[in-house]
């Protein structure tokens, strides 16, 4: 299988890229900064230098011919402010999503954030307020398309070591969720036909991942 991973130099795009290469799939993984294709390349993964602020979908989808399936997991980032979450979280999604359809590439994985069915948390920032509202309309985008959409919604991001152990979801209470789960979650989802059209919230917890995802 040939996945094509947007925000691939992020810290969960990078687990998954490591997990899907492992299991012998390959991996185009879309970065916006040349420098950050080496590293890339040492995970064994390979390099696409396209900034989603700025490609045309036309000429993304050119470079999607023979991919199965497509993960955004990409993110405006820490301290950047609320056009950025609007420019990436939302229109970019939207960009990889067009490129999918033009490229013929129905499955689509969207990387969101828990509680979005919900309005946000009082006393939050303008910036988190504005990331939020990007995530969520990216989400409703998605679903307007005839793509084979999975959302997932993680928690609150750990960097501590996977547990391989979570609780997923349409509706959970917010709690934390090791990036590493988070990346190992995406991979079986991929593969879980049951999860198209679903939109699934994920925190750890007791399950075991691959059963996780197979009882949803």
């Amino acid at each position: 299988m040939r996945i094509v991973v947007a925000g691939a130099h992020g810290k969960i795009a990078q687990q998954l890229g490591r997990l899907l290469v492992a299991r012998g799939d390959s991996v185009l993984g879309l970065v916006r900064a040349p420098e950050q294709a080496e590293d890339l390349r040492a995970a064994g993964v390979e390099p696409l230098v396209a900034d989603l602020e700025e490609v045309d979908a036309a000429v993304l989808a050119g470079h999607l011919s023979d991919v199965n399936a497509a993960v955004f997991a990409a993110g405006a980032g820490p301290g950047s402010g609320s056009p950025r979450k609007d420019s990436v979280d939302r229109a970019a999604s939207a960009l990889l999503a067009d490129a999918c359809e033009r490229a013929g590439v129905r499955r689509f994985l969207q990387v969101s954030a828990i509680g979005l069915d919900r309005a946000n948390p009082e006393g939050i920032s303008e910036v988190f307020a504005a990331y939020l509202d990007a995530k969520r309309a990216a989400e409703r985008e998605l679903r307007s398309r005839s793509l084979d959409w999975t959302v997932l919604r993680p928690g609150r991001l750990t960097d501590e070591p996977a547990t391989g152990h979570v609780t997923l979801g349409e509706s959970l209470e917010r709690a934390d969720v090791t990036r590493g789960d988070v990346a190992a979650v995406l991979v079986a989802l991929l593969h879980e036909p049951a999860s198209i059209h679903r939109t699934l919230e994920l925190v750890n917890g007791p399950t075991p991942v691959a059963e996780a995802v197979r009882s949803r």
